[in-house]
């Protein structure tokens, strides 16, 4: 038989390449430099921990009295290696140089005087510069801690998430802080990981996170055109069939920002107070026509 020629993907130019490795660096390194900063800056100071291999590194530091990056790197190694094994080279020499980074970050700004000594301060602040810092690595690529690695393999193998698998690792980990540093201190890491995993998620998502919103109604029409118009979003309409009565329906799928979303949901009531209306979160919008036209 004759072979068909299958069409092969453009590969990106050099010049392409070596941008989105610039930008990965740039990312990285001010992700790593971030999370340096919130440990020895706010947390380490003031005896207060984040979950995962950091904070176990943390109290082992405190404990031996040996500087903190030895054990951030240490410890890291072995996830490393299944890092590389289930998720990919890239991944892996991401994590190393960012682990890297923070290390000598934290060896670097150990003799630097806190900015603050208050405790609740010290958890904020350094639980909000973590998070942006962990979100950038991940961003780009990378991270910052074995304990997702490890969540990841677990899940595959159990009936537990990964969410469920990291809040129950550092569950132990935040506990143990009580016995080392105290139970107020114990309760102020508690504050420092919930911000650091809130901003993480802002971080990862963005502020301005988009949305997908799906619309059914018979005056499909009139809302798509209103929400080009007045909202300077394209839309794109579906064919549906409702399983129930077996009609033929018009969907209106379209992207918007969260800031848009009330915007959008007085349209569709403007025209429509019946109309059938869905919204979940996207997590990244690439290509198509997401952009957003001007609003005359």
């Amino acid at each position: 038989m004759p072979q068909i020629n299958q069409p092969q993907p453009e590969k990106p130019s050099t010049r392409s390449l070596q941008a989105r490795l610039f930008r990965r660096f740039i990312f990285l390194t001010l992700g790593a430099i971030l999370m340096a900063v919130g440990l020895e800056i706010f947390l380490v100071p003031n005896r207060i921990i984040d979950g995962g291999i950091t904070g176990i590194s943390i109290m082992v530091s405190s404990i031996t009295h040996i500087p903190l990056g030895v054990f951030l790197t240490l410890f890291n190694l072995p996830f490393l290696f299944m890092g590389y094994k289930q998720i990919g080279k890239t991944f892996a020499l991401s994590t190393l140089f960012a682990v890297l980074v923070m290390s000598v970050g934290t060896y670097i700004l150990h003799p630097v005087s806190p900015l603050t000594i208050d405790p609740l301060l010290a958890a904020v602040f350094g639980g909000v510069i973590l998070g942006i810092g962990v979100g950038l690595v991940i961003r780009s690529g990378g991270s910052l801690d074995g304990t997702e690695i490890v969540a990841i393999l677990i899940n595959k193998k159990s009936p537990f998430s990964v969410g469920e698998v990291v809040m129950f690792i550092n569950f132990f980990i935040l506990g143990s802080a009580g016995f080392i540093f105290g139970w107020d201190h114990a309760m102020y890491s508690l504050i420092a990981y919930y911000l650091a995993f809130k901003l993480i998620d802002i971080t990862i998502e963005g502020i301005d996170q988009s949305k997908s919103v799906w619309i059914i109604s018979e005056k499909y029409k009139e809302i798509g055109d209103a929400l080009t118009q007045r909202l300077g979003r394209g839309v794109t309409y579906l064919d549906g069939e409702g399983a129930y009565t077996g009609d033929s329906k018009k969907v209106i799928f379209v992207v918007i920002t969260r800031l848009e979303e009330a915007k959008l949901k007085s349209i569709v009531e403007d025209w429509d107070s019946q109309a059938f209306l869905a919204v979940g979160n996207i997590h990244d919008v690439k290509g198509g026509r997401f952009k957003k036209k001007d609003i005359h």
